[in-house]
């Protein structure tokens, strides 16, 4: 038995006990060591194979035969860690993943700005950022008009020391802030956000945010770019070193999804922490819909409330996340060691 946390709607936390193990459907759960619960479900889920040495074919089918409860498990969790199933590359993990049968939303087709490498056309590595930068909260692209529905995350290789993927319930942290400060919560609800984003004329390893304007928008020339921009509505500025400075449409900062559940659904932790320069000046790359400028304060408050509802991903070699963007921010802890931490990605639509 192990004690876990259950969230409570004034935000404080009791303890519960659940079984170590359960089978249901052929489905077997298991616990995290510090596991959170929110309303009596785990976070995350893990699952492991119905039997030992499961081959890859018998795992496919696996997920086939239980595709309707794993899609209402994930639907009520957010995020499915699958532990101990049979992948230990990027193409084991490209056919285990693609055995849930959604339609891929490949690295080229999205406008990222994260510098990726390609290990199929659907797989690719979750970030070349440097191990000791951190890459804070943050719903996949939110700050961009074109965004996936679902990640799936591949250990390929654990790091030493570190290297840990937080996840974070943005209905609950959405719900906490309602009730912390009404007023600024509907601001965000109601006006939206604008993000200011610096995309270099070339890719820039050394950064979260490196990928070149080129690459981003999938152009070879400055014309194709600004053709690009206006079709997603962005306005820009070329910068004198060859970059672009470019201004996103008004985007949500708040979604409802079909339940009806209202989530934080934005890059705000990430920009505000991680961005360049912007906790000094959050204006400089994020303002409400309607350009007023967001107070630091709020943002403290935001930053402060996502860690109750946090839970830090210990990745094992062979394990593959499955989360919901719409419900479920992620990030990367630093790492450090001699061992290479490798998470590979698959975004789905």
């Amino acid at each position: 038995m192990l004690t876990t946390f259950e969230y409570i709607p004034n935000i404080a936390f009791k303890p519960v006990k659940t079984e170590s193990s359960a089978v249901t459907n052929s489905i077997q759960f298991q616990d995290l060591e510090k596991q959170l619960q929110f309303h009596g479900s785990a976070f995350p889920l893990v699952i492991m194979p119905p039997k030992e040495n499961m081959s890859l074919i018998e795992a496919i089918a696996w997920v086939k035969e239980n595709q309707a409860e794993l899609e209402t498990q994930l639907s009520t969790v957010g995020a499915v860690l699958f532990r101990g199933f049979p992948m230990h590359d990027a193409e084991t993990f490209d056919e285990f993943s693609s055995a849930f049968g959604y339609r891929s939303f490949t690295y080229k087709e999205s406008l990222s700005n994260a510098v990726r490498i390609n290990f199929t056309e659907r797989v690719f590595t979750a970030n070349e950022a440097p191990k000791d930068v951190e890459i804070h909260l943050h719903h996949e692209m939110a700050q961009t008009p074109v965004s996936p529905d679902k990640l799936f995350f591949f250990c390929k290789s654990a790091a030493d020391d570190g290297g840990a993927t937080p996840l974070c319930r943005s209905d609950t942290l959405y719900e906490a802030f309602k009730k912390a400060s009404p007023d600024m919560a509907k601001c965000f609800h109601d006006k939206g956000l604008k993000y200011t984003t610096r995309m270099p004329a070339e890719d820039d390893h050394a950064s979260g945010q490196g990928r070149s304007w080129k690459s981003t928008l999938s152009v070879e020339t400055t014309k194709q770019a600004e053709q690009k921009l206006v079709e997603l509505g962005y306005t820009w500025e070329w910068i004198p070193d060859g970059g672009l400075k470019a201004i996103t449409p008004v985007l949500p900062a708040v979604r409802t999804l079909e339940n009806g559940t209202q989530v934080f659904y934005n890059q705000l932790v990430a920009a505000y922490l991680g961005w360049h320069g912007v906790r000094e000046n959050p204006a400089s790359a994020i303002t409400f819909g309607d350009g007023s400028h967001i107070s630091t304060d709020a943002l403290e408050l935001i930053v402060e409330l996502s860690k109750q509802f946090t839970f830090d991903v210990p990745w094992q070699d062979g394990d593959m996340a499955l989360v919901d963007n719409k419900m479920v921010m992620h990030g990367r802890r630093p790492f450090s060691g001699e061992r290479k931490r490798q998470v590979l990605v698959a975004l789905a639509a």
